[in-house]
């Protein structure tokens, strides 16, 4: 996977279409956490720790970078896939908590050899255009979230909560297909055999970056947090049925995929910097009007909630990998570290007030708070 200036579509989508099919069973959880509830029994408090459960590896991101460095990383990409379904189909039947823990953090293991090499396969293939690669990158990973949650409610519906198994097979066809298609890739030119020293000096140079990132992140993230785990929660909460809540949450996730693919190519040619602003503006403005309407109308604003609220996905990994450094897949560990730990926390947090305030006062605390990421967005540099 030699860097060229030309963006080579093909192998664009193939590393996009490993995205697609490892996320899918990744978002198993959010829609099925009222029936988990109902079988194990356990507060928002608990469902949030999940969550936080799910995203603890991350904090090994940056070793993970270094280990993709040294190693065939291709067969992260290959593999996961199928470990990810394992894990994630057997979580409705899960005897105990303990047993849930333990299933959502093999998940999340493997999420973290997933994300953190292929991102540089799609930087290495995408040319110039960087923007639109991350695009098509996290296309895959939002309209797996979309269809996720279809998939897991219309298992349950036809087989209960123990059918879930019978969606393995689909998760270890996945990684043959990507066995096929990937064992003559490479995502490094060659083995790394750079020194603790030089591993520490790129990361110092990124932390400047790295650090306004995470504060517009630790501000939209407990909104987003809100509008993606917990909705099916909430939507419940307010009398609305449980195939509702998977939908709405559906329709969340496919209008994240507009803005997804839509925000990345937009970013290259308005910059990075304008695209966060208007996205750090226009999504608490939404999320407002979603809580304070119902019916069609409630989800005509849910849909361009969902398109601001995914948009800033693209554009923070375009602006992660621009940065000139011999090692990206550390750059990429440290960044997705960052991310998914404030990710996990906001999760918590939200967790702990919706079970304390209630989710309905939740919400509107999250919407104000999410208002902080404006002044961060502002203070991004467009080229690194």
């Amino acid at each position: 996977m030699t860097k060229t200036k030309e963006f080579q579509t093909s192998k664009v989508f193939l590393v996009s279409f490993a995205h697609f099919f490892h996320d899918v069973y990744s978002a198993f959880l959010a829609p099925l956490l009222p029936l988990l509830r109902d079988h194990l029994g356990f507060n928002l408090t608990f469902a949030g720790l999940l969550s936080v459960v799910q995203r603890l590896p991350t904090i090994f991101n940056p070793l993970v970078g270094i280990l993709a460095e040294r190693t065939a990383a291709r067969y992260f990409v290959i593999i996961t896939p199928a470990v990810t379904a394992i894990a994630m189909s057997l979580i409705g039947v899960a005897p105990t908590k303990a047993f849930l823990v333990l299933l959502v953090l093999i998940s999340g293991i493997s999420s973290s050899f997933f994300h953190v090499p292929s991102p540089v396969m799609i930087r290495k293939v995408a040319g110039n255009r960087i923007g639109r690669g991350m695009s098509f990158y996290m296309v895959g990973g939002e309209l797996a979230r979309t269809v996720g949650p279809v998939v897991a409610l219309g298992a349950v519906d036809l087989w209960g909560l123990n059918g879930l198994t019978r969606l393995i097979p689909a998760g270890l066809l996945a990684s043959i297909i990507l066995f096929y298609k990937f064992k003559q890739e490479r995502i490094s030119d060659s083995m790394s055999k750079s020194t603790g020293y030089e591993y520490l000096k790129t990361i110092r140079s990124i932390l400047p970056l790295i650090g306004t990132i995470a504060m517009i992140f630790l501000f939209r993230a407990a909104m987003k947090s809100a509008l993606t785990f917990y909705l099916p929660v909430f939507l419940e909460s307010r009398g609305e049925s449980l195939w509702y809540a998977g939908i709405s949450l559906s329709i969340l996730q496919a209008a994240g995929v507009v803005g997804t693919f839509f925000a990345g190519s937009l970013s290259d040619k308005i910059g990075q910097k304008k695209m966060l602003v208007i996205c750090s503006i226009a999504s608490p403005l939404l999320m407002f009007g979603f809580l304070y309407t119902t019916g069609w109308v409630q989800l005509i604003v849910l849909v361009f909630t969902g398109i601001f609220l995914f948009a800033t996905g693209p554009v923070f990994l375009a602006l992660v990998n621009r940065i000139k450094s011999d090692h990206h897949t550390l750059v990429n560990g440290v960044y997705m570290t960052t991310t998914f730990l404030i990710g996990a926390i906001m999760v918590m947090v939200v967790g702990l007030l919706g079970d304390y305030l209630q989710l309905e006062t939740t919400y509107k605390i999250v919407a104000f708070w999410s208002l902080g990421a404006i002044p961060f967005s502002l203070a991004i540099k467009d080229e690194n």
